[in-house]
């Protein structure tokens, strides 16, 4: 299973959106973009955009929240902050249970059947709700989609940027 997290800078997770301002405060909306809105709880200081910039409140308004940032105390200057993403040092990353995986690990991956031959690289990682599929771009520009099943995905090796996958048709060649 993997986690959900946009693209973000090299060394970065992304959290969250910036949504539309709240109020006269300076108060905007934050969309988290995480698997772990409860880190929310913890923050004090986040980079927005490219900003380091720190939390004076925070409240929780439904799925989302509401955050007031110290360089931006009133509306009209938090508004230029809308569409920005929120993000956190990759070290800062909720820990992973075994066999979890980030998008942003999976994406770029090597893959390769049980033959050893290179069938392309993930190039995205679809939610379905059952189980994440893999959307692999091929060398000759086609799209193969492998489901995220443990009888289908052998081995991730993150470190050696590489996914063994043994395909359904493969399967029924070992009868």
């Amino acid at each position: 299973m993997t986690k959900l997290s946009p693209s973000a800078p090299e060394g970065r997770i992304v959290i969250g959106r910036v949504g539309a301002p709240h109020g006269i405060a300076g108060d905007v909306r934050v969309i988290p973009l995480t698997d772990f809105p409860e880190r929310f709880a913890r923050l004090r200081e986040v980079v927005v955009g490219d900003e380091l910039l720190h939390i004076v409140r925070m409240k929780e308004q439904g799925k989302n929240f509401l955050m007031q940032f110290r360089e931006y105390p009133v509306r009209e200057e938090a508004q230029r902050l809308t569409g920005r993403l929120l993000t956190v040092a990759r070290t800062d990353a909720a820990p992973l249970e075994e066999g979890e995986y980030y998008v942003f690990d999976i994406v770029g991956l090597s893959v390769y059947d049980k033959a050893g031959t290179l069938l392309g690289s993930v190039e995205n990682v679809i939610r379905t709700g059952s189980n994440d599929v893999y959307a692999v771009r091929a060398e000759d520009g086609r799209e193969l989609l492998i489901p995220a099943l443990h009888s289908v995905v052998r081995n991730i090796d993150i470190a050696g940027g590489r996914m063994d996958v043994c395909l359904p048709d493969e399967a029924d060649d070992r009868r």
